[in-house]
C-alpha cells in the first residue's frame, strides 16, 4: 500500500476548512454570474443523470420516467437531452427496452448500494448482472468501513475488482462525503478511489448522510486536479445528493469549471449531476432564455 500512503502523504490539497470555505466564496463571487448563460444551462441539463432510486420504483414508474426522456427528444430536437437515466440494477433491462434516445446512457447503482455493506462477491455479481442487462455506467459506494479502519489495501482491492468487472463501462465511486465529514478524509478517500481506477468520483448516495456540499466538491475537484497533473488521466466529478435547483447546479458547475478547467465541463464525459428534480427547473431556464 506504499503508493496510496505516499500519494496521501505528498498531497498538497488544502484540508483547512476556513481556507476551503473562503476559496469557494471567492470563486463564486468572481465567476458565478458569468456562467448565467443559455449555453451553460444547456450544458448542465446535458450533464444530468436523471435518477430514481426509491423503494417504490417499479416497472411502471421507471418506464414512465424513461418515456419522458423519449418525449423530450421529440418535443425539443434542438436541445441536448440528459446524460443518463440512473436506476437500480433490476430495472436496467426495462430502461434498455423502453429508451429510444441513443445519446442517453443507462447508469445503474450496484455494489451493495447505498451502504456497500455486503460481500465483495455480491458486489461483483451485481455489477456483472447490471452490465449484462445493458448498463452503460456503474455507480458504487466507496468502502467506507475499511477506509475508516485505515485498511487501504481492502479499499483498493475492492475498487479494483469492481472496476475490472465493469469491463469498458465507467465506474463512478460514491465517496459519501457527508459520512467522511472532514476535508482531510474526503481528500484521502478521493486519492484512494483515483489511484484504484475510478473513472468518476461522486459526492453522495443521497440516502443516509448529508448530500453534496460546495466545500466537499471543492476538495474533490482539487484532488482530481492534482491527480491529473501527476498522471495526465482525466477523472470525472459527479455531484449528487440534494441538488434540486438551477441555482445550486450552477454553483457546482462554476466550481468544477474554475478548478479543473473548461475541458471538464465542455461535455458530460467528465462532469455529471445526479438528480431527480433538477431537470424540470433547468429546462425552464433554458426555454426562458430562448424566449
Amino acid at each position: 500500500m506504499d503508493k496510496y500512503n505516499e500519494a496521501i502523504k505528498r498531497s498538497e490539497v488544502s484540508v483547512d476548512p476556513a481556507a476551503i470555505s473562503a476559496n469557494v466564496s471567492e470563486i463564486l463571487e468572481k465567476h458565478l454570474d458569468e456562467n448565467r448563460r443559455p449555453e451553460v444551462y444547456r450544458r448542465i441539463f446535458n450533464s444530468i443523470d436523471l435518477t430514481t432510486l426509491r423503494s417504490t420504483d417499479s416497472n411502471q414508474t421507471v418506464a414512465e420516467l424513461t418515456e419522458k426522456v423519449n418525449a423530450f427528444e421529440e418535443a425539443h430536437p434542438d436541445l441536448p437531452s440528459v446524460a443518463a437515466v440512473c436506476v437500480y440494477p433490476d430495472l436496467v433491462q426495462l430502461v434498455r427496452t423502453v429508451l429510444d434516445v441513443s445519446s442517453v446512457r443507462i447508469a445503474s447503482v450496484a455494489g451493495g448500494f447505498p451502504s456497500g455493506q455486503t460481500f465483495i462477491e455480491v458486489k461483483v455479481a451485481e455489477i456483472a448482472l447490471a452490465i449484462s442487462a445493458g448498463a452503460d455506467e456503474i455507480d458504487v459506494p466507496f468502502p467506507l468501513g475499511a477506509f475508516l479502519d485505515n485498511d487501504y489495501e481492502e479499499v483498493a482491492d475492492q475498487i479494483q475488482e469492481m472496476k475490472e468487472t465493469c469491463r469498458q463501462a465507467p465506474l463512478k465511486v460514491i465517496l459519501e462525503t457527508g459520512a467522511l465529514e472532514t476535508p482531510e478524509k474526503i481528500r484521502d478517500a478521493a486519492i484512494l478511489a483515483l489511484y484504484s481506477g475510478a473513472d468518476f468520483i461522486k459526492t453522495s448516495t443521497g440516502k443516509e448522510y448529508a448530500g453534496a456540499s460546495l466545500e466537499a466538491a471543492y476538495v474533490m475537484c482539487q484532488t482530481v486536479k492534482e491527480y491529473y497533473e501527476k498522471t495526465n488521466r482525466m477523472v470525472g466529478v459527479k455531484i449528487s445528493g440534494g441538488v434540486a435547483t438551477p441555482e445550486e447546479a450552477l454553483r457546482y458547475y462554476t466550481l468544477v469549471r474554475e478548478i479543473l478547467g473548461e475541458k471538464w465541463v465542455e461535455s458530460n464525459e467528465h462532469f455529471r449531476i445526479g438528480a431527480s428534480r433538477l431537470a424540470k427547473g433547468m429546462l425552464s431556464e433554458i426555454l426562458k432564455e430562448q424566449e
